[in-house]
């Protein structure tokens, strides 16, 4: 014991090493009709169905719902042809991630990523009291040889954002088949497919062939971005029985609300709806490309509902400077300097309104004729 005497509790300094997550903004202080394009939500909202389910909880608020989230389980089970015992259920993905690294990782070992992952990433591995290591990326593209480099006898959790969040790029399932092929057995390799629904890329896939052939993967999703559900925070998983079992006795036994376990099931069940969502990205992620790019703003090529911007900083025209010019006009997009990227901001793809708006916007902005 210490011969110090402390006025206080302490938390543990691996603890006040983490910078806190900081969501994207919600509004714009001043301006009239406010377009949030920072969280990448869906413009298209959730299911009718979706919505109705959660207003018929409404009767239901004194019950505790199912501990398990079984009939939510079993409706993605159905989806996607899975064993519903080898699903797991949480408050949003993010719940599910953390249950991972603390199951997993401890003080002394090391949980990797790729350099533009996503930020919760290093905040669950800190968190579990390990060691965060993030690998170069390419081109904004995640890197399997820069991953497999960084592996060392302290390596126990890879987490790989597929596609990747913010960058909007994502590795082909064959590249993730390397990158497993490349790990020692006893590693875990976390495929976070949060924005999987919207990749209509061939040589794609979310992961779930792979984890159905191996011991140490898990895919995580989420009902938060296509479904429209991110209020609800709901978030699952698939992985083999031995890491869902682990999983299943450090997560909390409520985790998944009532509400959320009726509309999930019943937005599982609007597959139009779905398939509205993802024809009206298919419709303007590459109309703002195209666009943007005639401006002068060097656009990543994204297979998300988001888009990367890269201002050239030139005569006032930077991130910084375009980010306060939109956001006085109503236009909320994500400034993502924490994410290592100082000189770009993330656009979520929104309404025809909102993403006519921005071009108009920056249109002028990156002419220089307007001020903030």
């Amino acid at each position: 014991m210490s011969g110090q005497m402390l006025s206080r509790p302490v938390p543990r300094a691996d603890v006040m090493a983490i910078d806190a997550y900081v969501p994207g903004k919600s509004g714009a202080p001043g301006a009239g009709k406010v377009h949030k394009l920072s969280s990448n939500e869906t413009p298209i909202g959730p299911s009718p169905m979706a919505v109705e389910a959660f207003r018929s909880v409404a009767d239901h608020l004194a019950v505790y719902p199912d501990g398990s989230a079984s009939r939510l389980r079993e409706a993605i089970a159905r989806r996607y042809g899975l064993d519903a015992a080898q699903i797991i259920c949480g408050n949003g993905s993010d719940d599910i991630l953390s249950l991972l690294a603390h199951a997993y990782l401890q003080p002394g070992d090391e949980g990797l990523y790729t350099e533009h992952g996503f930020l919760e990433y290093p905040i669950v591995i800190r968190s579990a009291g390990a060691t965060p290591v993030a690998a170069r990326e390419t081109a904004l593209k995640a890197d399997v040889d820069a991953l497999l480099s960084k592996v060392t006898a302290k390596t126990k959790v890879v987490f790989l954002a597929n596609p990747n969040n913010p960058t909007g790029t994502y590795l082909s399932f064959a590249e993730v088949k390397r990158l497993h092929a490349g790990l020692p057995a006893h590693v875990l390799l976390v495929l976070d497919a949060a924005y999987a629904e919207y990749v209509t890329r061939n040589d794609y896939a979310s992961g779930i062939e792979l984890v159905a052939t191996s011991e140490n993967v898990v895919m995580t999703r989420t009902f938060s971005k296509i479904y429209g559900l991110a209020n609800l925070r709901i978030g699952w998983a698939y992985g083999p029985a031995h890491v869902i079992e682990a999983v299943n006795r450090i997560r909390g036994p409520f985790n998944v609300n009532g509400a959320a376990i009726e509309a999930g099931i019943a937005a599982l069940a609007d597959a139009a709806h779905t398939q509205k969502a993802v024809a009206h990205n298919d419709r303007w992620l590459p109309w703002l490309t195209e666009r943007l790019a005639a401006l002068g703003i060097e656009v990543t090529p994204s297979v998300g509902n988001f888009l990367l911007l890269r201002f050239p900083g030139d005569g006032g025209r930077d991130a910084k400077a375009a980010d306060a010019y939109l956001a006085a006009r109503g236009f909320v997009l994500r400034a993502v300097v924490a994410y290592g990227l100082p000189d770009c901001l993330r656009m979520t793809i929104g309404t025809a309104e909102a993403n006519e708006g921005v071009v108009a916007a920056l249109t002028t902005f990156m002419k220089g004729k307007g001020g903030a």
